[in-house]
């Protein structure tokens, strides 16, 4: 199964992209085939656009590999690079289309690798997922409420 992430998130003012990918880059990997492409927003240089392509197979667990990224972010965290509001898109790929060629091209059904697109199984793709990212989500906000909390122990 293949997933999609679009990250947007705003630059604060002063900080530059620079700025961001020093605090944003990652210092463990995800341990499945994964490409992230970072790309600032043509209509407003202080949004930063992170796309995610990655592959979850059956020797993967999702679940490790959210965990990967929440750890991440709680142990760098980009306060001081970003504002606080963070667009999340997660999805499932359906098709992967090439219109690299010139000139007419046949219309083609939806497919990955030359595989036609079983919507069946996208449906059960999909329902994993938007359970999976719901799981993470409420795991990222309890880990950073005890950060937090620690934090201010400390104090």
């Amino acid at each position: 199964m293949m997933v999609i992430s679009i990250l947007t998130r705003r630059l604060r003012r002063g900080k530059t992209y620079a700025d961001f990918r020093k605090a944003w880059y990652h210092t463990v990997g995800y341990g499945t085939p994964s490409k992230l492409y970072s790309a600032i927003n043509a209509f407003d240089e202080r949004e930063i656009i992170v796309v995610g392509i990655g592959e979850i197979g059956p020797d993967q667990d999702p679940v490790k590999i959210l965990r990967t990224e929440v750890k991440e972010r709680l142990d760098r965290p980009l306060d001081a690079v970003v504002e606080p509001e963070i667009g999340r898109t997660f999805g499932i790929v359906v098709s992967e289309d090439d219109f690299s060629p010139a000139g007419a091209m046949e219309f083609k059904p939806a497919s990955i690798n030359g595989k036609e697109t079983d919507f069946k199984e996208i449906a059960q793709g999909l329902a994993l997922a938007k359970k999976l990212f719901t799981l993470a989500e409420a795991e990222r906000d309890r880990a950073r409420k005890s950060n937090a909390k620690r934090k201010q122990a400390h104090k």
